[in-house]
């Protein structure tokens, strides 16, 4: 074994990966290499490398408490391992400082600890000792020890072993939609879906019967870049992205004079007429009407001097801390650079001295900004009490989870997120995924990697701070890619996707913080585990109180025989398509398979033929599928070829899915509008619209559309409200 497997080995990196086809792959030297150097490894000469691979060896023993120690809650007794060199004292004190402030404390004979296992370096001699621990209520602790001279501190988190569940929430099967809230179509916004017609569709779907309204992630994108569309590729996993703002429904909207003269003007009607005209959405366009009108709102809040908003808007900026004052810096930031530099797309593009955030710059640069930042810190304010709004029609509708909001897997390598830590982020490498049946090439998402070492240091607070900020508005929280909590694919720089390279996290702790967070906040996790899963990952899961993400086009046998309905576990979420996935309309006619050959997606031509025959008679799977479940007519069922959708095949397939013992079913709004064509193609950008088309009918008239009242009136009766 060479120095670089050795050190990848320690760091974490696989030597190589079982992929979608049943191949052996082998992690390639130069991307290990590139990875190790992105994590801040010198691996330029043997002697460096040698050195990093005895830290690695050595710091669970030359550590007196590890780094973060995760107490499991359920059980009655709890110890931790402590490594001592020997000699330095006969006895230690050890301190538990509470989240809440409280404090334990004793001290300690070496004499009445039982003892481990012993290691020597450099002639000094460490002892394992294993300590008792109290049981203290759930959350996030301190633990402090002093042994002779020497102090040590850890994370201590007591945390349960399983989420809130479904059945928490509701004794009943649940259905509701998933929609792209970008998408909405109504008669008062102002181009793009917004926070207030997120409300509309909760309450018009809760009177429905509808338990449940799924989301695309709503994290921050960049406010001076509109053009930066992906929700999957934000600038943070923390806050909201402010262009889904109702500037209509923001205070003293209809009070302030220099507003209202801005929106009555002509040439203002006309810009939010363009932006609500095209026929996909153009992001910057929708920008500049809305900032615009923002601009003039903010000072006229400052103005009013609203004693209630006032208090409310501190106590969001008290709650929120550093961290909304760093995203509303980084804001500012980005705003100044861009008008000096167009292209200054991003953190990278600044001078040096403002890529730290604690520089004596950035210092000077929120002293001579302070109101401008604040105004960035008003526009998430505004965001979050619209949002919350929805969130609460949609508890006082009678929604038991309501709003079911999407988690990146990560942030944009360019965004505050890594700029605020870069400690904790490895810039250059990339998250991605390896070759599947649908994605031949692999994939490289442009995401930037969490290194999983500084994350425990950090104790996991990016994590939860992750997981706290976008529960708060959820009944239910979808986390993407659930499988790189166990290992992540990352892709080296200046590699190609193909040539990714797996390396392990810390999953049990992972979902033991998980688990805190979901207990803490109410909030149902679905975990998006699609793709090639590890042996007993479903079982991990399971285990851990996730739901796993169950879709139609993946549920098969390898015959090709779609299976039923009962075989899908209680413990999931099950939907026919997702937003990376063909629509059912679009997968019955082939649309998919169209733009796989136009895009050149397919690595040679037979693929692409044995797709197109496979297809064949997997429409013919389906039919069969249903008419065995009698959820479908076949006298009305649609004709294979040429394949035509109907009403008759939308209806049936979510009867089919309402059959399901899952928890919960989402139907995308595109496949009850039987849209064609799907939300997203991974691997392309301006290619194919992804993000960009809007839903065919507007809010006010949603209800009323024959195609959602069919499904409405099927979901009613498949899976009813017990308690009506």
């Amino acid at each position: 074994m060479n120095l670089i497997e050795k050190l990848a080995d320690l760091v974490g990196f696989h030597r190589n990966y079982i992929d979608a086809f049943g191949n052996q792959v082998h992690a390639k030297d130069e991307a290990r290499q590139a990875l190790l150097k992105a994590m801040g490894y010198n691996i330029d000469q043997d002697e460096a490398i040698e050195q990093s691979i005895a830290e690695l060896e050595q710091q669970a023993w030359r550590k007196i408490l590890p780094q973060v120690h995760i107490a499991k809650s359920e059980q009655h007794h709890h110890q931790i391992t402590l490594s001592l060199a020997n000699g330095l004292a006969d006895n230690f004190s050890w301190l538990i400082t509470t989240e809440s402030g409280e404090q334990h404390s004793a001290q300690v004979a070496l004499a009445d600890l039982p003892q481990g296992d012993s290691a020597q370096f450099e002639g000094t001699t460490f002892t394992q000792y294993f300590l008792g621990l109290p049981r203290i209520e759930d959350g996030y602790h301190q633990l402090s020890l002093t042994y002779g001279e020497q102090t040590d501190t850890c994370h201590l988190i007591f945390a349960p072993q399983k989420c809130f569940s479904p059945n928490e929430a509701a004794d009943f099967k649940m259905w509701g939609f998933a929609a792209q809230l970008y998408s909405l179509q109504s008669e008062n916004n102002w181009g793009m879906g917004d926070y207030s017609d997120l409300t509309k569709l909760v309450k018009g779907a809760a009177s429905k019967g509808a338990s449940a309204i799924g989301l695309n992630p709503l994290h921050p994108l960049y406010q001076n870049n509109p053009a930066h569309r992906s929700p999957y590729s934000p600038t943070s996993r923390c806050f909201l992205n402010t262009q889904y703002i109702d500037v209509s429904a923001a205070p003293f909207y209809q009070e302030t004079k220099a507003v209202q003269t801005l929106v009555t003007s002509k040439a203002f009607k006309d810009k939010i007429n363009f932006a609500r005209s095209t026929t996909l959405i153009d992001y910057p366009a929708v920008a500049d009407v809305k900032y615009q009108a923002l601009e003039l709102l903010y000072p006229a809040f400052i103005e009013n001097n609203d004693a209630a908003l006032i208090a409310e808007f501190s106590a969001f900026k008290a709650k929120n801390g550093d961290a909304l004052l760093r995203h509303a810096t980084f804001e500012a930031l980005y705003e100044h650079f861009r008008k000096l530099d167009f292209h200054a797309y991003g953190w990278t593009k600044w001078p040096e001295a403002y890529q730290n955030p604690h520089s004596a710059e950035v210092e000077e640069f929120k002293v001579q900004n302070q109101s401008r930042i604040d105004y960035f810190m008003y526009l998430q304010w505004l965001a979050h009490r619209q949002l919350l709004t929805a969130q609460h029609k949609a508890k006082a509708s009678g929604m038991p989870v309501g709003l079911y909001l999407d988690l990146a897997v990560g942030c944009d390598g360019s965004g505050v997120d890594v700029w605020s830590d870069k400690d904790v982020y490895v810039a250059g490498a990339s998250v991605g995924a390896p070759p599947d049946l649908l994605n031949t090439l692999g994939q490289d998402w442009g995401l930037t990697p969490i290194n999983p070492v500084a994350l425990q240091k950090q104790g996991y607070q990016p994590l939860v701070r992750a997981l706290r900020s976008n529960m708060q508005y959820a009944g239910a929280l979808r986390i993407d890619h659930i499988l790189g909590l166990m290992r992540q694919y990352w892709v080296a720089p200046g590699m190609k996707a193909d040539e990714g390279v797996f390396i392990t996290y810390p999953l049990e702790d992972i979902l033991r913080i998980i688990a805190l967070e979901s207990r803490r906040s109410k909030c149902v996790v679905i975990g998006e585990d699609l793709g090639t899963v590890p042996d007993g990952f479903g079982e991990i899961m399971a285990s851990a109180g996730l739901l796993s993400y169950k879709v139609l086009f993946f549920e098969t046998w390898e015959s090709g025989l779609f299976m039923r309905p009962e075989q899908y576990p209680e413990q999931s979420m099950v939907t026919v398509s997702t937003h990376d996935l063909p629509t059912l309309a679009g997968w019955w006619t082939g649309r998919d398979l169209e733009w796989r050959q136009k895009l050149n997606l397919y690595p040679n031509e037979q693929m692409g033929i044995d797709d197109r025959n496979s297809r064949v008679q997997d429409r013919d799977n389906l039919l069969a599928a249903l008419s065995d479940m009698q959820v479908i007519d076949v006298n009305n069922a649609p004709q294979t070829s040429p394949a035509i959708m109907n009403r008759e095949l939308s209806v049936a397939v979510q009867k089919y899915m309402a059959l399901a013992p899952s928890r919960i079913q989402l139907i995308p709004l595109e496949d009850a509008l039987e849209n064609v064509e799907q939300v997203n193609i991974p691997g392309t950008i301006d290619e194919h619209p992804n993000w960009l088309q809007r839903i065919p009918v507007v809010l006010e008239n949603l209800w009323e559309n024959d195609a959602m009242t069919d499904i409405c009136r099927a979901m009613q009766e498949a899976r009813p409200k017990h308690n009506e």
